[in-house]
């Protein structure tokens, strides 16, 4: 089992104290212009801010509504922490503590170490790796982390009044340490108990079996309005019996989740319409109670409100850290929308049936009537939990197919957020030592921010929203290979149209040289490039990498004999060089059909044979190679965000007369920051 039963005794002795820091990182106001967008880089990991472009003309009815909305976003923070590994937040608090009341020598290579290893904890939201799951390895000591420790404020760490350093320290160094103890938060390694063996906190003392059992039968296969079975509960053994704990208030994170309340109401107090107010009123209630039909009857509200100027995401939604891909982590951004570049998704929803209509996929499977796409270029005011600090780039929601298919969807991409990460990567070299040719780089150049925006348009706004499950299908057949598979599905949609003439007709590609960049940069990263996020020796796991490497082995394989995709090696350095674009676009076209089969039926066997083939091994000598060229760009594979600092202006009486915006380039701060402000978990649950 993945708990320690030693491990569980000491913990229920502790008691929650919220670590504190006296400072808030501190914030300036710049002009657009001068907007710089680097605040740090560490290990993996480059922090970058994100600008609120036109904030400033937004009504203050619309601000107010941003404002209360971002602290709602913000409020549910420990639960991520929490669910992600049930030891995070006491880690968390006891670094908290640690950096703030040490008082030994900082300038020594070991306590820079430990800044690190913190910085590394509070990307992930604990202490395993955000992408490939494996638990961080401190780069100082545990004798080392005694001393800091020891020489810390006791009260500033999350320690019970009366319980010794000792024991405390003895408690933690395992946690932090054995690098056999919870070693990794999501394991879905073919043949392991994927619930014993991950450290992800959805379940506790049961086995994959047993969990398997408990939902057994509980669908029924005839319901056209399934609910998302599991979706927001921890399955555990009590009296040896299994059951539920239900997130809500007054259940699991009760306390987190009513202050994430307290913030929706005030903001359903302002909000822009009746059907906002209508809305948020729905998602209080499914707060407060737990229910799933109660969060159906919510999305199916927001699915259809779709003329706010001023949006949200807030609840327990993707699956993608549950082992068994049915529990979702807590989640949340606020966004605004970007009026000019909406224009550019309005073309292609309002082209949805005729996009449906044209792929390659199976009659049977395509929607008769594709049904409420709706689709916006937003900004982001706010990230929090999942989306804090690595950010998504477009999202397509709701996730419950009969949504979809009787109400429609909401599909959003994320201007700012891309506009950060082109600004922060112009000519860092990373292109032009893997790219095949000179020709390849000036074109990508050239139309790389167009191709990458339609690229997610098309994945978000038509690619989610696309295909129909058989009558009767399971839709958790496909169980851990949902979501790899799904993302597959998205993207090989993309893919598929990004060649089409359509695009032209639609006035969406200036040239249609703007598509072969989208399959030039595709492959050369599903084959080659997002190697440099993985470890030597490891396979890969999460499910977009799974998903762009199936599709990239896939397609080379099945058009190796003709070469549409060649791996060429020039000077000792691979790269990859696609031939004919035309032949690729048709098998893109095939791939799509079978993975849409595959997902109608629910076919599970076919489906995970697929993943497992193409998805998950890595070459051995071609990821030393990429690994050393990337290692002499000194650039980090994976990037996050600190947020803007939103700040009510309020006259005499209280009233809020506006919301100034302001920028830190503090990313530790923030963390500290936002661990004094928004701790509302108790250390064990």
């Amino acid at each position: 089992m993945k708990n320690s039963a030693k491990l569980f005794i000491v913990l229920i002795m502790l008691m929650n104290l919220n670590s504190a820091c006296k400072n808030q990182p501190e914030t300036v106001t710049v002009s657009q212009d001068d907007f710089k967008y680097f605040v740090d880089q560490f290990e993996d990991i480059r922090i970058l801010k994100y600008r609120l472009p036109a904030f400033e003309s937004l009504t203050l009815q619309q601000k107010e509504y941003i404002y209360y909305l971002s602290q709602a976003a913000l409020a549910g923070r420990d639960i991520l922490w929490d669910q992600n590994f049930r030891y995070n937040i006491i880690v968390r608090k006891t670094l908290e503590g640690i950096i703030e009341s040490y008082s030994g020598d900082k300038n020594t290579d070991e306590y820079k170490a430990f800044l690190t290893y913190a910085k590394r904890v509070f990307f992930s939201n604990g202490i395993h790796h955000h992408y490939s799951s494996d638990k961080f390895k401190p780069g100082f000591s545990s004798e080392y982390f005694a001393v800091l420790l020891n020489s810390s404020d006791k009260s500033k760490l999350p320690m019970e009044p009366g319980l010794t350093i000792d024991i405390f320290t003895k408690f933690l160094t395992p946690v932090l340490f054995d690098e056999t103890l919870y070693a990794k938060k999501v394991d879905q390694r073919e043949g392991v108990d994927m619930v014993a063996a991950s450290a992800s906190n959805f379940y506790e003392l049961v086995t994959q079996k047993e969990v398997e059992e408990f939902y057994a039968g509980k669908i029924d296969p005839k319901d056209t309005r399934p609910i998302s079975l599991g979706l927001n509960s921890k399955v555990v053994r009590f009296n040896g019996k299994v059951s539920e704990q239900v997130y809500k208030s007054g259940g699991m994170y009760g306390a987190a989740i009513d202050e994430i309340i307290k913030w929706l109401e005030l903001a359903a107090s302002v909000a822009g319409s009746e059907m906002q107010k209508k809305e948020l009123e729905l998602l209080i209630e499914y707060y407060k109670t737990g229910d799933l039909k109660k969060w159906d009857e919510y999305n199916v509200a927001w699915a259809g409100n779709t003329n706010s100027m001023v949006d949200y995401i807030n609840g327990f939604i993707e699956n993608y850290e549950d082992p068994l891909g049915m529990k979702a982590t807590w989640e949340a951004i606020v966004n605004y929308t970007d009026v000019e570049a909406s224009k550019r998704t309005a073309v292609i929803t309002s082209n949805a049936q005729w996009f449906e209509d044209n792929s390659p996929i199976m009659p049977e499977y395509k929607k008769e009537k594709v049904t409420g796409v709706a689709a916006k270029v937003i900004n982001i005011a706010m990230l929090g939990g999942d989306c804090y600090p690595a950010s998504p780039l477009g999202i397509n929601l709701p996730n419950a197919d009969w949504i979809r298919k009787e109400v429609g969807s909401k599909s959003v991409t994320l201007a700012n957020i891309s506009d950060a990460y082109d600004a922060a990567s112009r000519g860092n070299g990373f292109l032009e030592e893997f790219a095949a040719d000179a020709e390849e780089v000036a074109r990508v150049n050239k139309f790389r921010s167009l191709a990458d925006a339609l690229h997610t348009d098309l994945h978000e706004c038509v690619g989610h929203a696309s295909g129909k499950l058989a009558e009767g299908t399971d839709p958790n057949a496909l169980k851990n290979y949902a979501s790899p598979l799904e993302e597959s599905r998205a993207d090989l949609f993309a893919l598929y149209y990004m060649t089409d003439d359509k695009m032209k007709v639609l006035g969406l590609f200036p040239d249609m040289e703007a598509g072969k960049v989208a399959y030039d940069d595709y492959l050369r990263n599903g084959l080659l490039t997002q190697l440099v996020r993985i470890k030597p020796g490891k396979d890969i796991e999460q499910a977009h990498m799974r998903c762009r490497s199936m599709i990239s082995h896939w397609v080379y394989e099945k058009g190796k004999d003709s070469k549409v995709v060649e791996m060429l090696t020039k000077d000792g350095k691979t790269y990859v060089k696609i031939n004919d674009y035309k032949k690729l676009r048709e098998l893109f076209g095939e791939l799509l059909k079978e993975v849409q089969r595959i997902k109608s039926q629910g076919d599970f066997e076919a489906g995970k044979k697929l993943v497992e083939d193409y998805g998950v091994k890595v070459e051995p000598m071609l990821h030393a190679e990429v690994l050393e060229r990337y290692a002499r760009l000194n650039l980090a594979p994976y990037t996050g965000f600190v947020n803007p600092v939103l700040t009510p202006v309020k006259d005499a009486a209280g009233k809020i007369t506006d919301i100034t915006v302001g920028y830190t380039d503090d990313y530790l701060g923030q963390m500290l920051d936002y661990g004094k402000k928004f701790s509302f978990l108790p250390v064990k649950n």
